[in-house]
C-alpha cells in the first residue's frame, strides 16, 4: 500500500519565557529580555511582541500598566528559540520622579 499524503505542518506556535529586566536610559525605559520559543510545525516569519508595564510609585503602589507592541525578531524556526533584548518605554510624563516602571509579562504571536 502505498504511503498517504504527508498532513501539513501546524501552525508557528510562540511561548515566551519570565522576562528578565535591566534599567534603561531613563527611569521610564527599561531593557527587557526574553526567550522566544515556538513549538509549531512552521517557522514564524513575522509576527508581534506586546509587553504590559506597570507605572509603580514610590510607595510600591501599581498605578498603570501601560501595552506596547514591537515587532517579533523573525523567522524563528520550527522548533527553535531566540532570547533578544528590547528596550521598553513608556510616555517619561507617565512616570514622575520617584516612580519606576516595571515590564511583568510578555507574549508574542507569529504568522
Amino acid at each position: 500500500m502505498p504511503p498517504g499524503p504527508t498532513p501539513a505542518p501546524g501552525p508557528a506556535l510562540l511561548s515566551v519565557s519570565a522576562p528578565v529586566l535591566a534599567d534603561g536610559d531613563q527611569r521610564w525605559c527599561e531593557r527587557v529580555t526574553v526567550t522566544i520559543r515556538n513549538s509549531g510545525g512552521t517557522a514564524a516569519r513575522s509576527g508581534t511582541v506586546t509587553f504590559a508595564t506597570h507605572v509603580i510609585g514610590a510607595l510600591g503602589v501599581d498605578w498603570a500598566t501601560l501595552t506596547s507592541t514591537q515587532p517579533l525578531t523573525a523567522p524563528i524556526a520550527a522548533g527553535a528559540a531566540r532570547t533578544e533584548t528590547y528596550t521598553v518605554c513608556v510616555d517619561s510624563w507617565r512616570v514622575p520622579l520617584g516612580m519606576r516602571i516595571d515590564t511583568r509579562a510578555v507574549t508574542a504571536a507569529g504568522r
